[in-house]
C-alpha cells in the first residue's frame, strides 16, 4: 500500500514541490524540531524558520523544507510567492 510518503528518499524538482507534499501530509503548519536561521534569496532577509513551510516575513517568499532535512539548512527550499 501507497500512502503518499516517500520517506527520506524523495526527491522534489522545486520549492513549490516541497511546499505541495508538506500540504498533502500535514506538515506545513507543524512547528519543526528545532528552527532554522536561512538568508531570503529575494530580499537578503535573515529570518527563522519555525514550521516547515515558512514565509519571509520581509518580502513573503515562502520556503519549505520536508521533515527528514528539517536540521539542515541547505535543504530549505524557495518556492516563491505563489504556492
Amino acid at each position: 500500500m501507497h500512502d503518499g510518503h516517500d520517506g527520506c528518499s524523495g526527491s522534489f524538482a522545486s520549492g513549490a514541490d516541497v511546499i505541495r507534499k508538506l500540504r498533502i501530509m500535514g506538515y506545513d503548519t507543524q512547528s519543526m524540531p528545532a528552527e532554522l536561521s536561512i538568508t531570503c534569496e529575494g530580499c537578503k532577509h535573515a529570518f527563522t524558520m519555525q514550521t516547515y513551510a515558512s514565509l519571509c516575513p520581509q518580502c513573503g517568499l515562502m520556503y519549505g523544507v520536508t521533515p527528514c532535512h528539517a536540521h539542515d539548512p541547505n535543504a530549505v527550499q524557495c518556492a516563491g510567492r505563489e504556492v
